[in-house]
């Protein structure tokens, strides 16, 4: 099985690092050198929790510690999320603004 591979933007450092589309956000980041939130890596404590600015994820597993208003809100859990396309990330509380 191929996988895709998507250029992930993490702010407010600017930072960017690849990640294929079988891959996790968090690993990937981590093995890149970006210094992202994390503890349990299974979706549950919520230290990772981002906010998507831009682009799609998926989530690997059905209930990854969010509510429903929080995924419409946009955010996400890089633990257990694989990217569908390019994406921007930004810290949960970041100020929604346009990003460079």
């Amino acid at each position: 099985m191929s996988s895709e591979t998507y250029s992930i933007l993490w702010l407010p450092t600017g930072q960017r690092f690849d990640c294929a589309s079988n891959q996790t956000l968090l690993l990937a980041g981590l093995a890149a050198g970006v210094a992202l939130p994390w503890s349990c890596r299974t979706g549950t404590c919520r230290t990772c929790l981002a906010r998507r600015v831009s682009g799609s994820s998926e989530h690997r597993i059905p209930w990854p510690g969010l509510s429903a208003e929080e995924k419409t809100e946009g955010l996400i859990l890089p633990c257990v999320a694989e990217p569908r396309s390019a994406l921007t990330l930004a810290p949960p509380d970041a100020v929604e603004r346009p990003w460079p």
